[in-house]
């Protein structure tokens, strides 16, 4: 009896530690496809859409004229992935 518990404690460690790895590549695996739909969602604010952006992505900011930024007062950057009329052609 001694040696089906010990055999059965191995068993048990070896498919725990097999679901462990297994359900963490998974998991890093999640979140670097969620890090990389946020970031593409952050992307898509007036502050990064307009022709002429802020250094700093303050938000709310960002205009289709030159000027300042309302937030923190830095010039506005011509936005060189600025696409008129959501396209480009």
């Amino acid at each position: 009896m001694n040696k089906r518990i010990k055999t059965f404690i191995t068993i048990a460690f070896v498919a725990t530690l097999f679901l462990s790895v297994s359900c963490k590549s998974k998991t890093e695996q999640n979140t670097e496809a969620d890090t990389e739909q946020i970031e593409t969602a952050e992307k898509q604010g007036k502050e990064y859409a307009s022709a002429y952006v802020c250094p700093m992505h303050c938000e709310g900011s960002g205009s289709d004229a030159e000027g300042t930024c309302p937030k923190c007062g830095m010039d506005y950057m011509a936005n060189e992935e600025h696409q008129k009329d959501g396209h480009t052609h």
